[in-house]
């Protein structure tokens, strides 16, 4: 076991992501796919879109059959006849023909471009005049041209947005193999912990980690189990730790994770099935006093019982984690940060990352990173804070007027 705050750097924490599998998969219709992680590499089995079609209303032609075509000196074209949407062109295109086509329907035979309807007049049923030439392959989406048949589209470990769904559509895809969403075990501690309905009397405080961290959850991808409020006892955390050790993919215990006479989180953490102590303590602020255990394969953090501090760890520590099991790739992890100019001083002790509570202004034409100050116990500062700012381990602070990256929540 490690001793009380034989702190871990941030990066040798993220060391450990590899130690816990990913959960399993499932299949599941397209229609509830959005947000879903897939589990297999999608390689289409048709041409996109799988007939040359028109991209305006006009006319299909050779392209070869308009050059030279002006309005001064139009060309002259034979009408073959009219391509019906959603049916497949009886007649093919010679030299000097054309066919009347809307936009989305399917390219006769002999045709390799569309002349827009604004550039051609009816001269009668017949013949029409065009007045502007195209080339080859102008105002049309030839076969293939936007996904061909035996590429492989989408990658394992990507995210479904609203555009991948689309394109599972267009090639067919009822269903889709994803992973499964994790199931995230969330155990509240403290003698001085109650429900939110209950009154509060003096000592007591609502239980505010479970929700906060159940919304947490749930925006990472995961699904949030939580299981009570536990006392400090060590026996009924045991009980509760090996209840979601059973049922969880990760487990987070809020609170208990400092040192102190009544800290039983770090006895029952060591008394799991084959149970390891990675990290007891980490060299960030807030949040310092962070364990990160293993047992049967499954995380088992003690966050801070502030809920800033909380809340902070999760943000950056904890959801890289579920990511990870949830089969999110790191290709594929999208966490824009944005730059803003920050409005005073900010100092920070070395040896540790600092994370400090921003809140964004736009004045001036200019986006400002206002830090929100507050002891890590204080939900204020994250309802007023728009984001992080990370200040390296070795920087001593940051200057007012200094661009900064700032981790939106």
């Amino acid at each position: 076991m490690k001793k009380f705050f034989n702190v871990t750097d941030l990066e040798k924490v993220f060391e450990f992501i590899s130690d816990f599998p990913q959960v399993g998969t499932e299949e599941i219709p397209l229609s509830r796919a959005f947000g879903r992680i897939l589990s297999d590499d999608i390689v289409s089995d048709v041409d996109l879109p799988d007939f040359s079609r028109s991209t305006m209303d006009g006319y299909a032609v050779r392209g070869s059959s308009t050059f030279g075509a002006s309005e001064g000196n139009p060309g002259y074209l034979t009408v073959k006849g009219s391509v019906s949407m959603g049916a497949i062109p009886s007649f093919s295109i010679g030299a000097g023909e054309a066919a009347k086509i809307l936009t989305g329907g399917m390219l006769p035979d002999g045709s390799d471009s569309v002349v827009m309807i604004e550039h051609t007049e009816a001269v009668d049923n017949t013949f029409i005049e065009v007045y502007q030439s195209v080339a080859p392959g102008q105002n049309i989406i030839e076969k293939g041209e936007d996904i061909k048949k035996g590429e492989t589209i989408l990658a394992g470990g990507q995210k479904l947005r609203a555009q991948e769904i689309g394109l599972l559509a267009a090639i067919g895809k009822k269903n889709v193999q994803v992973y499964k969403k994790p199931v995230i075990g969330i155990i509240s501690t403290g003698d001085e912990i109650v429900q939110i309905e209950e009154r509060v009397a003096p000592g007591q405080i609502r239980d505010i980690n479970t929700h906060t961290l159940s919304s947490l959850i749930i925006k990472t991808g995961g699904i949030p189990a939580s299981y009570g409020i536990v006392k400090d006892d060590y026996d009924l955390l045991l009980k509760k730790c090996l209840q979601a050790l059973d049922k969880s993919d990760m487990v987070m215990i809020s609170g208990g994770s400092s040192v102190g006479t009544r800290d039983y989180t770090m006895q029952a953490l060591s008394a799991l099935p084959g149970s390891s102590i990675l990290v007891h303590g980490i060299s960030i602020s807030p949040g310092k006093p962070t364990i990160l255990s293993k047992s049967k394969n499954i995380a088992f953090w003690g966050l801070p019982g502030h809920v800033a501090s909380a809340m902070v760890v999760f943000t950056i520590i904890v959801s890289v984690f579920i990511e990870h099991i949830s089969g999110l790739s790191p290709l594929n992890k999208r966490k824009t940060k944005i730059p803003a100019i920050l409005t005073r001083n900010i100092s920070s002790a070395q040896g540790r990352t600092d994370f400090i509570r921003m809140q964004l202004i736009e004045k001036d034409g200019k986006l400002w990173a206002k830090p929100i100050l507050g002891k890590s116990g204080l939900i204020n500062t994250m309802v007023k804070a728009d984001g992080l700012v990370e200040i390296e381990i070795n920087t001593e602070g940051l200057n007012k007027g200094t661009t900064v990256s700032v981790i939106p929540f």
